[in-house]
């Protein structure tokens, strides 16, 4: 069974250690203070949206929704910035059910959508669009790096 809750500063023992295998998973060392700590700010500046997913009450995967904007529509945007279902919990329906809400969440606050992007291999992208997610052919993602 699969149980989606709304993550406040209640859950951070239970979010943080997925926050922060995900950063390993992108590359980054394992720092669960320093995920508790990004994760209590992002929470305390209502900057990010959590969800956590518990299977059969055992935390098993999280989405975080980032607020933007669309000038060109003049409404509010979800970025959803960070997906991940920990290794034992893939292929259980968890990362469609975290998406899920994700896109009723954006409903419920009358946002224009949801946006994410990923890197060209991941073989998440067959459920993204599986889910209504279309690909976009008409721009391009450029980043400036400060470092």
């Amino acid at each position: 069974m699969i149980e989606i809750i709304k993550v406040d500063k209640t859950y951070l023992d239970d979010i943080a250690p997925l926050f922060d295998a995900y950063r390993i998973f992108y590359g980054q060392n394992s720092d669960v203070p320093a995920a508790r700590i990004f994760l209590t700010e992002r929470m305390d500046k209502r900057e990010s949206v959590l969800f956590l997913a518990h299977h059969k009450g055992i935390p098993a995967g999280f989405t975080q929704l980032y607020t933007t904007f669309s000038s060109v529509t003049l409404q509010p945007v979800y970025i959803l910035n960070d997906l991940y279902v920990d290794v034992k919990y893939r292929k259980m329906g968890i990362g469609e059910a975290l998406l899920e809400k994700g896109k009723t969440f954006c409903k419920s606050k009358g946002y224009k959508g949801l946006a994410l992007e990923t890197a060209i291999d991941n073989p998440a992208q067959k459920l993204y669009e599986r889910l209504g997610w279309e690909k976009e052919s008409h721009c391009f993602h450029y980043f400036w790096s400060a470092e």
